[in-house]
């Protein structure tokens, strides 16, 4: 029997919370993004968005070298079965949801740009919850294709990837939010509003 969901929490808020556990967001930030205060999208997450539009729908392909988005086409999965996969996960009281790139038949696969990649930087992602999430689709892997735009790089989890890490993450933030319940605007987040 699933628990009363108490919480409705997504993986961009779940690292915005890593980023302030590491000193490298405000606490008031925090709140804000927790409240869906916008924030103006920045170059590079415009650029990101525009790249995976072109591996995926082909639109502004002549923005970006052909060799890369080759490279980047070659590990999607075959055949591409949906793009945009909404998926959740319950735990405890909380119900992690998002959006997946590409699904296949047993691969998923999120597109990821970055001006910098550090090998392995997504064995803690937080976006490692859509395995349990996508296991009743039939999804044994999640891969990440990532780019600097100068190379192609991927990372893949199997539904044995330890989620440990991201456990004990979300439980600290649900803390967070009781912490701060009085100065949280979105209830959604609470489950209080409809999505």
């Amino acid at each position: 029997m699933l628990e009363t969901i108490k919480y409705r929490i997504y993986p961009s808020l779940l690292n915005c919370y890593d980023r302030y556990l590491r000193g490298k967001l405000g606490g008031e930030e925090l709140i804000d993004r927790v409240n869906r205060i916008p924030v103006p999208q920045t170059i590079a997450q415009a650029r990101g968005v525009s790249f995976e539009d072109a591996v995926i729908k082909g639109t502004g392909e002549e923005l970006y070298d052909p060799e890369i988005l080759r490279k980047v086409r070659a590990l999607l999965p075959r055949p591409m079965v949906k793009t945009q996969v909404y998926c959740e996960y319950q735990l405890g009281d909380v119900l992690f949801y998002g959006y997946v790139d590409v699904i296949g038949k047993m691969l998923a696969v999120d597109i990821k740009t970055t001006s910098l990649y550090i090998p392995d930087c997504f064995a803690q992602s937080h976006q490692n919850l859509y395995l349990p999430a996508l296991k009743s689709k039939g999804i044994r892997s999640l891969r990440y294709v990532i780019t600097d735009f100068e190379e192609v790089y991927q990372e893949e989890y199997s539904q044995s990837v330890d989620l440990t890490y991201q456990e004990e993450q979300i439980k600290s933030f649900c803390g967070f939010l009781e912490e701060h319940r009085k100065r949280i605007t979105d209830l959604r987040i609470f489950n209080l509003l409809p999505r």
